[in-house]
């Protein structure tokens, strides 16, 4: 993947979502130049709202963002916005035949050597790049929400995608400052959201069973698990679990009968009864403050989070 002829690479953003934003305010604070590509009418005035509430909230280090206007442009035409771009990055909804429609387009209008990258949260690329008369290039580049903040970009191959374009996805992910992790498998719904999944699963389950209010249910996770999980996995938890004899100790002992606690795991059923459960109890806890007032409560707590980690990894 060569670089612009300016020396700045440019990135064209397709779709200007939630997922969409939070790449253009990372792009931007990376001194990328961007372009994005949204069938909104109101592109321009939505995505600079955007930057406003999601810029301070950026990586320490990354430009000013006064600078960003004079690297942000907008084109609603498709093929022109692709075109002589170093990546595209597509963010349509979640429809198979929506994103084989876009790839086939871009794979006609972008350069040979683009890297041609998706944040799909389910398909696989060959599968996207079925009309494509090359899809090597095709790359998943599944960020966890906000994309911003949250490092973390799982990074995902089809069959028919070149050893090389897998490389170039991870370096571009690493140069603005993510976290990629190459599935060695493609799996339904990839890793981190199967994890998040299955949580969800069981708070719905206890939730709905009466043990805690959803509020609580919240609580219980930030105060516990979710505060464990901010500075190591599930497994090194359980490999210090063990003590001195680590996770051999612990799966041996205390994790003996993993599998029989398994099966009191909660199947509730998302029944018009549940879901408007958690709607009700939802709006009750968190109603009185609007989204942008939550973004920014959640993006200052989990950004001073990740810049004192960063400092601690500093100083070790």
């Amino acid at each position: 993947m060569s670089g612009s002829g300016s020396g700045t690479r440019t990135v064209t953003v397709i779709g200007a979502g939630t997922i969409g934003l939070g790449w253009i305010a990372l792009f931007l604070g990376h001194g990328l130049r961007v372009r994005v590509n949204s069938r909104r009418a109101d592109a321009p005035a939505h995505v600079n709202e955007a930057l406003e509430l999601l810029s301070p909230f950026l990586p320490e280090g990354t430009a000013d963002p006064a600078t960003f206007a004079a690297r942000l442009e907008f084109e609603p035409d498709l093929e022109r916005a692709v075109a002589g771009a170093d990546v595209v990055v597509e963010n349509a909804p979640e429809n198979l035949e929506l994103k084989q429609e876009l790839f086939e387009r871009i794979g006609k209008a972008a350069r040979p050597d683009a890297l041609l990258l998706s944040s799909t949260s389910t398909l696989n690329p060959d599968d996207m790049g079925a009309r494509m008369a090359d899809s090597g290039r095709l790359v998943v580049g599944h960020p966890f929400n906000p994309p911003h903040v949250v490092p973390l970009v799982e990074v995902v191959a089809g069959e028919r995608t070149s050893a090389e374009a897998v490389q170039e996805a991870v370096a571009f992910f690493e140069s603005v400052s993510r976290v990629p992790i190459v599935l060695r498998k493609p799996i339904l719904a990839f890793a981190a959201n199967r994890l998040q999944s299955a949580l969800l699963r069981e708070s719905v389950h206890l939730v709905r069973e009466g043990v805690v209010t959803l509020e609580e249910l919240d609580r219980v996770v930030t105060h516990s698990i979710g505060l464990r999980w901010a500075t190591i996995g599930p497994f090194l938890a359980f490999h210090l679990g063990g003590g001195t004899g680590g996770l051999r100790k612990w799966l041996t002992t205390l994790g003996a009968g993993l599998e029989s606690g398994w099966e009191l795991l909660g199947r509730p059923p998302m029944d018009d009864e549940t879901i408007h459960s958690l709607i009700e109890q939802a709006e009750q806890a968190y109603g009185a403050m609007s989204y942008e007032e939550l973004v920014r409560a959640r993006d200052t707590k989990q950004t001073a989070i990740l810049r004192t980690l960063a400092r601690t990894d500093r100083a070790t």
